[in-house]
């Protein structure tokens, strides 16, 4: 068995970037940065690596530094917009939420931009992405309160409007004519 593992080690690819990541997070939760922390962590790491490969996701996007950086902003505006609104909801006692599971069917078939997509919505308050269903390109969100939500139709457009953000951040010019979402053009 010991063999196998060191072959199967020998014969990955590893990703220094996953194991310097790893090593990192296996120092933050033990909490003590010590030689024997590090080198413990490593040897995790490598193992983890080599045992448990991710897949790899084909990205054949190009990477926008102004869609990026509108995604964020409009990320976090929306993550504090959610905040408080959740926040009201769960100190008025007055108002009973009426929760609902919302289909949304998204114009691009990339897993990694379905993903992304979902991460952004669920990290959200107030929404939880609770199925993904890649072959459809579906996703099925939770809402805490359809009224404060503004109602189904809402949803579903500020959901395509993340997944829209999503491309024109990190999709390329074909990806993004077949969403039928326009490349802008700076003037």
């Amino acid at each position: 068995m010991r063999g196998r593992i060191l072959s199967r080690i020998a014969r990955t690819r590893l990703s220094w970037l996953s194991i310097a990541w790893l090593t990192t997070l296996w120092v933050l939760l033990w909490g003590q940065l010590s030689v024997a922390n590090v080198i413990s962590g490593a040897v995790v790491a490598v193992i983890v690596t080599a045992l448990l490969p991710l897949p790899r996701i084909g990205f054949r996007g190009k990477v926008r530094p102004l869609g990026v950086l509108r995604l964020l902003a409009r990320f976090f505006l929306d993550l504090l917009q959610a905040s408080f609104q959740v926040a009201f909801l769960a100190l008025d006692h007055s108002h009973v939420p009426h929760g609902a599971v919302i289909g949304v069917h998204l114009r691009n078939e990339s897993d990694l931009y379905l993903s992304l997509t979902a991460v952004l919505t669920t990290l959200v308050p107030g929404s939880m992405v609770v199925e993904a269903l890649r072959r459809d390109g579906m996703l099925y969100i939770h809402v805490l309160d359809l009224e404060l939500m503004g109602g189904v139709e809402k949803v579903r457009r500020d959901v395509l409007a993340v997944e829209e953000r999503v491309l024109r951040a990190l999709a390329s010019d074909q990806e993004l004519a077949a969403a039928g979402v326009a490349l802008r053009r700076s003037r």
